[in-house]
């Protein structure tokens, strides 16, 4: 297949507007293109077309809604982050304050507290080398202090991913009761709901760091919706097609920030973001029509 042509900005606006793009000042559009990539932008115009051969525009297609959906949904990442990085920081709190009392401050190296062994071997052999390689002042200066120690949990988790601590829980025997615990503490009675639920916070935190659209995104993972959580959060079971869209896996985030963090902002946060774009498709995250009814929000 030949090779594409790029395109300056002037090329790119020609284009746009040879497909049907309109704009409702044209002289301000490439401050944006010069600052928010041509093909970063096509994510939020894609479902604008009346085709994807022609790529043309269907009638009312506007470049400021485009723009607009853009904003929305950098504001509705740094929000989910939010909620995402309190989730984070208390399960590594969780895993290294339970495991230590339970097992000693070096319970990582355990292969009897895991349940699949190989998976243990990669993640000690991935951890060890992400503590060797640390620049965080705590983790050299252990080293340079006591380089033929292993660091404790306390300091060794400290530098490990949010995807690493997943995978830490998840391979945790079952038998395990620390491992229920701190499911409990989330508010799950089920370690294994628990677990799926971790798996696709984490895509959710890798799209977001890498600055990726998250608006209409279509979830590729699978996670279970427990029927006897301590408190309802939505009034219905969302099945497989509905949790492909963020809106039910954020309501478990938000309840999770509530046995954490009780006194967070996200409700108001979603609240102020939508009104604040009012014209935004949510139903395409798969929010319901009356979304700030449902039991999580009231």
């Amino acid at each position: 297949m030949p090779g594409k042509i790029p395109l300056t900005i002037q090329d790119q606006l020609s284009l746009l507007q040879q497909r049907n793009m309109t704009f409702r000042d044209i002289t301000v559009a490439p401050h944006f293109l010069a600052n928010i990539s041509y093909y970063r932008l096509k994510g939020y115009w894609w479902e604008m077309q009346i085709d994807f051969v022609s790529h043309n525009f269907k009638q009312g297609s506007v470049f400021e809604h485009v723009i607009d959906l853009y904003n929305f949904d950098r504001h509705f990442r740094l929000i989910i982050f939010n909620a995402i990085e309190r989730i984070e920081i208390a399960l590594r709190t969780k895993l290294i304050y339970h495991l230590s009392l339970a097992y000693g401050a070096e319970w990582y190296l355990m292969q009897s507290i895991f349940k699949d062994k190989k998976e243990h071997i990669k993640f000690l052999s991935k951890l060890l080398n992400d503590m060797c390689q640390s620049s965080e002042e705590f983790m050299v200066k252990h080293y340079q202090n006591h380089p033929d120690d292993y660091p404790e949990a306390w300091k060794g988790l400290e530098v490990v991913t949010l995807g690493t601590l997943s995978k830490i829980f998840d391979n945790l025997n079952p038998q395990l009761p620390e491992k229920s615990k701190i499911a409990n503490e989330f508010g799950l009675s089920s370690a294994k709901d628990f677990s799926s639920w971790l798996r696709t916070i984490t895509l959710i935190r890798n799209i977001i760091a890498h600055h990726s659209r998250l608006w209409n995104r279509v979830l590729i993972t699978k996670y279970s919706w427990p029927s006897n959580l301590t408190n309802v959060i939505l009034s219905y079971v969302p099945d497989e097609q509905k949790k492909k869209k963020v809106f039910p896996i954020m309501c478990a985030m938000i309840y999770m920030n509530d046995k954490i963090s009780s006194g967070h902002s996200l409700r108001k946060e979603l609240h102020e973001l939508i009104q604040s774009f009012p014209n935004t498709a949510i139903y395409k995250m798969g929010f319901p029509q009356y979304w700030f009814n449902e039991p999580i929000f009231l």
